[in-house]
């Protein structure tokens, strides 16, 4: 007889079920970011975009310093092509917008469509967790709010 998710599920199969959405959220988020990297690189001409936009796209997964460490690339291609401080400067503005955006818009946008988790606590989340146990409130943040709200979720459902 199959239960379905009748609220039957061990704790550990819905916190498994959590961390899967939160490792697809979190790969989304990278691809969005990868593209975000290549098409600002492409309308700045830098060197080796498509390299650097996959770079950036795979160092998103490492929280906080993924994209810091992404930046170094395109910086290095841009500074040895020539002396084009104006090319240099649109590249630091692109990461800041990058940066911007994926912190404020993409990554609660899709923590919360793939897991559930209000947009607010993905917001707020790693902020207030980053306060309480600096680095690895920031990295454990996410993962642990797509927990914690798959046991908040009626086992029935859902109805919107």
């Amino acid at each position: 007889m199959d239960m379905g998710n009748s609220g039957s599920a061990s704790p550990l199969r819905t916190a498994g079920g959590a961390l899967i959405g939160w490792w697809r959220a979190a790969t989304l988020d990278a691809l969005i970011v990868g593209v975000l990297w290549f098409i600002g690189l492409e309308l700045i001409r830098v060197p080796f975009a498509p390299l650097w936009a996959i770079l950036g796209g795979l160092l998103q997964i490492i929280p906080t310093f993924g994209g810091m460490i992404a930046l170094i690339g395109p910086v290095l291609a841009v500074a040895f092509s020539g002396h084009d401080e104006w090319r240099l400067g649109l590249v630091l503005g692109l990461y800041g917008l990058i940066v911007v955006l994926e912190g404020l818009v993409i990554g609660p946008y899709v923590l919360h469509r793939t897991t559930k988790v209000p947009w607010w606590a993905a917001f707020f989340g790693p902020i207030a967790l980053g306060i309480l146990i600096p680095f690895w409130g920031v990295l454990l943040a996410p993962p642990l709010l797509a927990i914690f709200y798959s046991f908040k979720r009626p086992a029935g459902p859902s109805l919107k």
